[in-house]
């Protein structure tokens, strides 16, 4: 049983929230973390990061009993090694998100995640402005979207990554996909519905948890469906997007500040 007073379910957003500007999360957050589980409460690691980076999602948050991968579009179950849900985008349309905005903004740079085993490559255009180590197999655009895909990253060489959101917000219709960006200087297009606040109701419906009794912490836009969904309480760490941080409950340290090990830590001592 949860302390009386406590969430009975933690969500965390993994690239700066949880995980330093290193690239490396600390291990008083491991040890916080492991703290927060012994206490009865469930963790879920909610990341934009698809299922080709589980294994490194799941050494990032290692307590997690649940991941949300892909914006929400992906549920992993971890004591039962089972997806709860696995959602994918029809790669036609995906080019007609991507025509449309193009029609707009004129064209873009072009990724596709279409594979989920470890480390796969994505697909498109190679971009020397990705900070992550990947492997991009450059394949005309025609050629990465005949079948389903998991999701596309799309960059504007004449606007930044907000301004693009808000024209693909604005073109792209909820019911045909969903845009969100997530600090990478790209907007990342996934199947409609699919958000970390989709994705945390089904982790919520799985395990019998009331949104009232779900705390979030977050840095970027793709945290947002995630405040909206929550009710116990939605921390922004100190480094958090203006968007973020205006929807917020609280703001705690930054990442690089172990901002959310911090605020655990002092929740576990009240």
């Amino acid at each position: 049983m949860v302390k009386p007073g406590l969430p009975k379910l933690i969500a965390t957003d993994l690239d700066g929230t949880l995980v330093r500007s290193d690239d490396t999360v600390s291990k008083y957050t491991h040890e916080v973390l492991d703290r927060v589980r012994a206490a009865g409460i469930r963790i879920v690691g909610a990341t934009g990061r698809g299922p080709r980076l589980t294994s490194l999602t799941r050494n990032d948050i290692r307590a997690a009993d649940f991941l949300i991968l892909a914006h929400g579009g992906w549920v992993l179950d971890q004591a039962e090694s089972a997806y709860l849900q696995r959602l994918r985008l029809s790669g036609p349309v995906v080019a007609d998100v991507l025509a449309r905005v193009e029609a707009e903004v004129g064209r873009l740079s072009v990724m596709i995640e279409a594979l989920e085993h470890d480390e796969s490559p994505l697909w498109g255009d190679y971009d020397p402005t990705w900070r992550y180590p990947v492997v991009v197999e450059e394949r005309p655009r025609a050629d990465c979207l005949t079948g389903d895909v998991i999701k596309a990253f799309a960059r504007s060489f004449d606007h930044d990554v907000d301004e693009l959101l808000e024209v693909c917000r604005r073109v792209v219709p909820a019911e045909v996909a969903s845009v969100t960006q997530a600090g990478l200087n790209y907007v990342e297009i996934t199947p409609a519905n699919a958000d970390k606040g989709a994705g945390l109701s089904v982790v919520a419906e799985a395990v019998g948890v009331d949104p009232q009794d779900v705390l979030v912490f977050g840095d970027m836009p793709n945290d947002l469906p995630m405040f909206a969904w929550a009710g116990w309480g939605r921390v922004a760490v100190a480094n958090a997007h203006p968007a973020v941080m205006a929807v917020a409950d609280e703001v705690t340290l930054t990442n690089d500040e172990d901002g959310v090990a911090v605020y655990l830590d002092q929740l576990l001592s009240r």
